[in-house]
């Protein structure tokens, strides 16, 4: 889980708003994520931050508050792309399992 204690707002509305959720809150939308978005939303934060294979090496990654925010932010972003198209899959899945009145 983040821990969202350690980022500077700088009037950053989203980063307010999730500072006074309640860890559990948070917890329960991370995992409300099926398995394949959270597989995307690794690989792009893994991509993002140019992370080699653990097993090889050792990598370690310093950065300022501004662009973790900004990192978090785009993953959170990502997220609810996907969320979005696993939405519309679902109902394309079923708007063409209806029958079409022509037939």
């Amino acid at each position: 889980m983040f821990n969202l204690g350690e980022l500077d707002s700088n009037n950053n509305l989203l980063i307010d708003y999730l500072k006074k959720q309640s860890p559990e809150i948070l917890a329960t939308v991370a995992q409300s994520a099926s398995p394949e978005a959270q597989q995307i939303i690794s690989q792009n934060i893994q991509n993002l931050t140019g992370v080699l294979p653990s097993q090889h090496f050792n990598v370690n990654i310093t950065t300022n508050r501004e662009n973790l925010a900004g990192l978090i932010g785009s993953a959170m972003m990502t997220g609810y792309f996907i969320h979005q198209m696993e939405t519309r899959m679902k109902l394309d899945d079923s708007l063409s399992a209806i029958p079409s009145s022509e037939e």
